[in-house]
Order: structure tokens, then sequence, then C-alpha cells
């Protein structure tokens, strides 16, 4: 069974490596100052004590006062885990650094966040979007897609195919 190393156990350590590196430690995760991001990653990818060679899951989170990408490593060696944070508190453009520089794998799972989210990932090699065509109108993960003060965002009032749903410049035939 895997061992869940807590953010106030990781935040710790990362600390003692970095003295001015966290921003916080709680017990589900710990949170990484994003000019320190690709540091620490790659520190807690390589280090003997640590060696999480494995980023399971990155994701972003639009937390209203601000936006933030939670990174769900894992030790396969020291059979652990851990959740790392770092926040944008730019709303109208949020950016972090990119992962893709530790782990390659990181390049997909930006490219999500970025086309749902709008989170920028600076370095990322190829920041597209990758379920949404390009032009499509914002980002519809934020909480403030649909309730924009003046009414909707453009956009999809309804999916493709829903009964009543009709593509503009398209008939219903």
């Amino acid at each position: 069974m895997t061992t869940y190393v807590t953010g106030i156990q990781i935040a710790d350590s990362i600390d003692g490596k970095f003295p001015d590196a966290v921003e916080d430690g709680q017990p589900e995760f710990a949170v990484v100052k994003s000019d320190r991001l690709v540091e620490v990653l790659t520190w807690l990818r390589d280090d003997p004590d640590h060696e999480y060679k494995f980023l399971s899951s990155l994701t972003g989170v639009d937390r209203i006062q601000w936006f933030e990408v939670a990174y769900h490593l894992e030790s396969f060696k020291h059979n652990r885990a851990t959740t790392i944070k770092v926040r944008s508190d730019d709303r109208e453009n949020p950016s972090v650094p990119s992962a893709v520089p530790v782990w390659l794998g990181a390049q997909l799972q930006e490219r999500e966040a970025y086309d749902l989210l709008g989170i920028r990932f600076e370095g990322n090699p190829d920041l597209r979007r990758i379920f949404l065509w390009e032009g499509f109108a914002g980002f519809p993960l934020r909480k403030d897609y649909l309730n924009l003060p003046g009414g909707k965002m453009p956009g999809l009032e309804r999916f493709p195919g829903e009964p009543g749903a009709e593509l503009s410049g398209r008939g219903t035939e």
C-alpha cells in the first residue's frame, strides 16, 4: 500500500532544501512559490530521499480568488505519493511555469488545463487547445464562464446534437 506524504511533511522537506520556496503546508498538500516551482519539482524527482519520478496527474482549479495547479507525484522506489500546488493570482491571465522540463508527460496535461481554464504554462513547447477548437470563446471550466456581468459569455448554450441546439450559420436539415 502506498504511503501518503502529507503536505506538511513535504513542505518541511522542501523548506530544508529551499528555505523560501514554500508558501503553505496543509495536511493534503504543500503550496510552492511559482518562481521556485521547476527547481523544487526537479529536486523532488532527483533527490535520493524522494525520487518522485512519476507525475500521475496535473490539474488546474479555479478557486475564484486565484487559480491553482495541483501536481500529484508518486515515488515507486519509496512507495510514496504526495501533492504539490502552485498558485496564480492573476484572474485575467493566469500563468505558472511549465513542468515539461521535469516530466515530459506534463505536456498534454498542461494543454488540457490551458484549454479548459486558460492557465498559461510558461515554457510548454506546444501550448494550444487540445479539446476545443481554436477560436472557441473563453474557458468553460472557469467559475465565471456563464456568470459574467452583463449576461452569458459567448459560446454554446447547449451541446451540439441536443434537442433545440443549433450551430450558428447552419440549418437544422
